[in-house]
């Protein structure tokens, strides 16, 4: 009987770790009956709505959905993703679960393994059974199956890829530094002429993350739960550093700026010298726009820096499950693809398989201009893997301890 017990408990467990796919759901491998659900739904697409170019992108693919589907999209714009994802987990402690306020939303990393831990995502792979989806030939693009070394199991689609590129203006800098410690060396040397955006945002955890992996004496731990870890041991050098970088910061690291689109303001107008952005394409994106001078390049550091994929994904309850999954695949297709890649309209890139797409599909990645500023894939070089995702809260506990109104 207590094996019999057990073995359910555990069977519990594993149900809502994968998601919760409910009778009735759309089934995306009848593609032609989710596309006749979806007709006539409201889609809230909860996105982070910081980027205009963003917000404008999010706004054309909405209205090709509508046009071409029937699905209206209203785009809510999220300050914190984890306001969204509080929302969901709200209503599935008060047993609403079905006619949930979040249709979908873009996520990765730790609000991903949340979600997926609290069951609160739809289940049944849904997003790899997307006609979409085959295109970003998963098998040899493990990114795309893979959240900050969670399993994704088909619970999130993939949006886009990301690498952390840091930016400076030729005309008023010859050599910028290419390592942590260089960096920290430019920095008290130029005072004022640097800063990060204030964590939790993920820019700004990202940049900890980042001189944590360079400056880490064993990486391993980082790549495991936190809690298997010696924090405050592996930990100590990051501290150190920031110690040391802190008050060499713009405003003397008394206030941060609060995203990246601030921070990209910031190297336009000349009050710091370089800035960095999750975005290999940003800085040329900027150029095409007028936002930053045509002599911004962008560099990557000696021994490299994080890279990762973003995701959208469908919560257990949404009320709009098949809108979202239209506005899903459609955001995964080779055309709002190739179009969010463009500098001059997002310049996020793409997670698909460019090179295995019909001739069509691949003559429009081929007709793209990536601009001045975006370095070509030898130079980005591998992206590092993202730290086990426990690792973000612990650090942003940590740094608001330490440094927080300070």
């Amino acid at each position: 009987m207590r094996l019999t017990q057990t073995l359910c408990a555990t069977l519990a467990a594993g149900a809502i770790s994968a998601g919760s796919a409910f009778a009735g759901d759309p089934d995306p491998k009848n593609w032609d009956g989710v596309l006749a659900a979806a007709k006539g739904q409201t889609v809230y697409f909860n996105a982070w709505g910081g980027d205009t170019s963003i917000n404008d992108y999010i706004g054309w693919a909405g209205a090709e959905v509508e046009k071409r589907y029937g699905v209206k999209v209203v785009h809510v714009k999220l300050t914190d993703t984890a306001d969204a994802v509080n929302r969901v987990l709200a209503e599935k402690t008060a047993g609403t679960n079905e006619g949930g306020s979040v249709d979908l939303i873009w996520i990765n990393g730790a609000n991903f393994a949340s979600m997926k831990g609290k069951g609160l995502l739809q289940g049944g792979a849904w997003a790899e059974a997307t006609p979409s989806f085959k295109g970003t030939g998963a098998d040899g693009n493990p990114g795309v199956r893979n959240d900050f070394t969670v399993p994704v199991e088909g619970q999130e689609s993939p949006w886009g890829k990301a690498q952390l590129v840091f930016a400076y203006d030729t005309e008023k800098l010859k050599d910028p530094p290419r390592s942590m410690p260089a960096l920290l060396a430019w920095a008290k040397a130029n005072p004022g002429r640097f800063t990060y955006p204030l964590p939790p945002d993920f820019t700004g955890t990202t940049f900890l993350k980042q001189a944590l992996l360079e400056l880490a004496a064993d990486k391993v731990p980082l790549y495991a739960p936190v809690d298997q870890a010696d924090f405050a041991k592996v930990t100590a050098p990051l501290w150190a550093y920031l110690d040391e970088l802190h008050p060499a910061l713009w405003h003397g690291g008394k206030t941060f700026p609060a995203n990246y689109p601030d921070m990209r303001h910031l190297l336009a107008d000349n009050e710091v010298g370089i800035t960095f952005a999750f975005n290999p394409s940003d800085a040329s994106a900027g150029i095409a726009k007028g936002e930053l001078p045509k002599s911004v390049r962008t560099f990557v550091l000696e021994k490299g820096t994080i890279g990762n994929v973003h995701f959208v994904a469908v919560p257990f309850n949404a009320k709009a499950k098949a809108g979202a999954m239209v506005l899903a695949n459609f955001l995964l297709s080779p055309e709002a693809q190739a179009r969010k890649q463009d500098p001059a309209i997002w310049g996020d890139p793409t997670v698909l398989a460019v090179a295995a797409l019909g001739a069509e599909d691949k003559a429009r990645f081929d007709a793209l201009t990536l601009g001045v500023a975006t370095l070509k894939p030898a130079d980005l070089g591998a992206p590092i893997p993202e730290p086990h995702t426990s690792w973000v809260d612990a650090l942003v506990k940590e740094w608001q301890k330490r440094y927080a109104g300070k």
